[in-house]
């Protein structure tokens, strides 16, 4: 598969608008698509994109989702006067038709075709179709939305018919409920449907009951359609990134798609009329990264909503910019989800929790008098304070421009002992450091030996660390003789730079250092093993022993997904520590899908240390570094009960430190924060 990334946009599709006063629609414009083009243009991300044209539709492929009554209906928009257009819009809800509409409304629908074609052929391994109008609302017979044409519905049987795709996952993170997704597929197991959106305990359009949390899908599609409300606005990026760890991802790598499609829409975003969400655009990088190791990388991103130009223009540079495979940048505002976030995301899981494995552990929903189902809205004097702020011009919400995210010249760049090849694409590295420093790893780490070989191995690590340092080199990877000694030899140097934290992950049994183990929070360590470490556990020191080690691909999963992600988003390192082991037991799959992930933090900037004798595995490591999705997993059965519990209860220990891990709300009049002073990490 090649590693393009496909953008499909068409000029025509700007060419329809309202033709008359709707306070509702007045919203959907056409500068929505002009100004995300011109945004990728400007930041060059247009150019260096795959450029694949747009075709319409046809009826056949209309046909897959919408009723022949339906289509034929909106074929005679273009011929009907001004009146007869208001008339036909009546019928439906929240949308409006033009002359060109429907014109614009196949070239929508054929633009994601024309992805999943260019995806599930191998010409592009993800892209993103920039459309209008959107479709995730429309029905089987009927326009809803500001949608005429459920475009991912389409493309998502079509996927199905015309590649033999088994399994498609649709993710949905428009601030709106895609009903008209959810009612395609509520009954297909084949497709698995994520949708959050903004929901107000059904006070927010669509108003649905349909829309809640336990409506999870029906006869073999029961536990395929997995809703989660947003009861409050003002949700942040914690909130986002917690649903995606806790909910989503555990799901979906169970699921195992052979194909993802998003539902892109960005009035998700901060700043919109619509959503009056507080997620920061640069959130969209690291969603997007999250799933670009899912189905061996065939993602294929379809606008949706997104009504404030300026961070729809944002989230969309995003977003393209990390399917292209730059790393994605720094997190903001991880300060932990809010109450009604976990409230929502608790009774998700419990309503998952007959249908997926990964979620069986998962704690009775909340009683009824804490419930997202049963908490009313404020009083009815909010609501009219809220109505005259809005009349009087309150003012609206502000944020940064996302900073310029400048990929390193060199991807990878590999340490490793004569007569290893170096895989394509990387780059050999071997590089002196700095005499003293030289002078100081001798006396450090080699005093009573002459191991010329070994000292040269860690200068070079050492000076990669430096090239990692000043974005040079992205990331790296070494092939040493002794995993321990190099991990100390790089958190020494990190120290030494002022490197403020370093998040290492070892796999394996390795002896790691003491010094990586300190509770002071310049390293956070979580070591994956099969034996009880002797040593006290505490914030930034955390073993998860499991019962056949890293040998069971699932249990290790779901601590990766659970634990491991939320963590070192949480911890926000400076440098990711990738280390294995020799004799870990970890299969290729997992390893990869783990140094995938990680590289979501430190702005990409994960280095990799295996001992020799790993060597066969230096490849597909690389490979994952270069940016190459992972194999799929392949459907993951239930992992080990006694790892469960194991996990669980850990994960309760810590999640007064560390906030990220919390799925549920604190119970009422229960103080969960820990002591302020263990919460002091230098930034």
């Amino acid at each position: 598969m090649k590693m393009g990334t496909a953008l499909l946009y068409d000029d025509e599709m700007t060419r329809y608008k309202l033709l008359w006063t709707d306070p509702v629609c007045k919203i959907e414009v056409p500068e929505r698509l002009t100004v995300s083009h011109e945004a990728l243009v400007k930041a060059g991300l247009a150019e260096r994109c795959v450029s694949v044209p747009v075709r319409e539709a046809t009826d056949a492929d209309i046909l897959l989702v919408h009723s022949e009554e339906y289509l034929e209906a909106v074929k005679k928009t273009p011929y009907m006067t001004l009146e007869d257009l208001m008339e036909f819009t009546l019928q439906y809800g929240d949308v409006y038709f033009h002359p060109n509409i429907y014109h614009c409304a196949k070239l929508a629908a054929g633009a994601a075709l024309q992805l999943v074609d260019s995806v599930m052929t191998g010409r592009v391994r993800n892209g993103m179709a920039l459309v209008r109008p959107p479709g995730h609302h429309s029905m089987r017979g009927a326009a809803s939305g500001f949608c005429v044409f459920n475009n991912v519905a389409i493309a998502a049987r079509y996927a199905k018919q015309k590649y033999g795709v088994e399994r498609v996952l649709i993710v949905d993170w428009d601030v709106h409920h895609g009903q008209g997704v959810q009612y395609c597929f509520e009954d297909d197991p084949s497709v698995l449907y994520f949708s959050w959106h903004r929901y107000e305990h059904q006070k927010f359009w669509p108003n649905l009951p349909d829309s809640d949390y336990d409506c999870v899908g029906k006869e073999k599609g029961a536990g395929f359609n997995v809703n989660v409300p947003w009861n409050k606005v003002g949700m942040k990026n914690s909130d986002y990134l917690s649903v995606f760890c806790h909910v989503l991802l555990p799901i979906a790598y169970e699921f195992s798609p052979d194909l993802v499609l998003v539902c892109a829409g960005f009035d998700s975003a901060i700043g919109d009329p619509e959503g009056e969400m507080c997620a920061t655009p640069d959130v969209f990088a690291h969603l997007t990264h999250l799933l670009m190791n899912l189905a061996g990388g065939k993602l294929c991103a379809v606008l949706e909503g997104g009504y404030n130009l300026t961070s729809l223009h944002q989230s969309v540079c995003q977003t393209v910019q990390t399917l292209l495979g730059d790393p994605p940048p720094q997190p903001a505002n991880l300060d932990g989800p809010c109450v009604s976030a976990l409230e929502s995301l608790h009774c998700v899981r419990s309503a998952h929790r007959e249908y997926w494995s990964c979620l069986k552990h998962e704690a009775d929903p909340p009683t009824s008098d804490v419930s997202t189902k049963a908490i009313e809205l404020a009083a009815e004097g909010k609501e009219k304070q809220k109505k005259a702020e809005e009349e009087s011009g309150a003012e609206v919400a502000a944020w940064l421009e996302p900073l310029k995210r400048t990929a390193p010249p060199v991807r990878s760049a590999l340490v490793l002992p004569d007569g290893v090849a170096c895989p394509e694409g990387c780059a050999r590295f071997s590089a002196s450091a700095d005499p003293a420093i030289v002078h100081k790893l001798r006396e450090t780490f080699l005093k009573d030996s002459d191991d010329s070989d070994a000292l040269t191995a860690l200068s070079s690590l050492t000076a990669l660390v430096q090239k990692m340092e000043q974005n040079e080199i992205c990331n790296g990877l070494a092939l040493v003789r002794d995993v321990s000694m190099a991990t100390m030899c790089v958190v020494q140097h990190a120290e030494a730079a002022h490197l403020d934290r370093v998040f290492i992950v070892c796999v394996g049994d390795a002896v790691v250092p003491s010094q990586c183990r300190r509770d002071d929070g310049t390293t956070l360590l979580v070591q994956f093993s099969s034996e009880e470490s002797e040593e006290q556990q505490h914030r930034f020191y955390i073993p998860l022993c499991l019962k056949k080690g890293c040998s069971d691909v699932s249990g290790f999963t779901q601590a990766a997904l659970g634990l491991v992600l939320p963590l070192g988003y949480e911890y926000d390192p400076s440098l990711v520590l990738l280390v294995r082991s020799a004799g870990s037991g970890l299969c290729d799959g997992a390893w990869q899908q783990l140094t995938g992930l990680l590289q979501g933090l430190a702005q990409g900037h994960t280095l990799v240390l295996m001992e020799e004798g790993e060597e066969a595995c230096v490849g597909p490591t690389a490979s994952s570094l270069l940016g190459v999705a992972a194999a799929s997993l392949g459907s993951l059965r239930a992992p080990l009960q006694d790892d469960v519990k194991a996990l669980e209860g850990l994960r309760r220990r810590l999640q007064a430190d560390w906030k990220l891990l919390q799925t549920t709300a604190p119970e009422p009049g229960r103080k969960t924060e820990a002591d302020p002073a263990r919460f002091l990490i230098k930034k």
